[in-house]
């Protein structure tokens, strides 16, 4: 939907009418939504940094009911509040 979302030269945003209602109903919920973004370092959070390599070497999709075996041990100590460290 960002494809079709664009700004014009006077600066007036341009949505094609088939995604006005779609779009309207999400920039409605973000708005509402109250976040902060930041920066975490790989080393603090290793499942994600785990999963995305994983997403990087395996191509297809992949779904798991359970936490996959090869993050195991990095999410059982992050759920523990154990520290990660990273040897190169």
């Amino acid at each position: 939907m960002v494809f079709f979302h664009h700004k014009t030269e006077v600066n007036k945003t341009r949505t094609f009418w088939a995604l006005k209602t779609g779009w309207s109903n999400i920039i409605h919920i973000i708005q509402s939504m109250r976040f902060v973004v930041s920066h975490v370092y790989r080393e603090s959070n290793s499942c994600a940094d785990s999963l995305a390599n994983h997403g990087l070497s395996t191509p297809g999709f992949s779904w798991w009911s359970l936490v996959p075996p090869f993050i195991k041990e990095a999410f059982y100590r992050n759920r523990t509040g154990l520290p990660s460290y990273r040897f190169h």
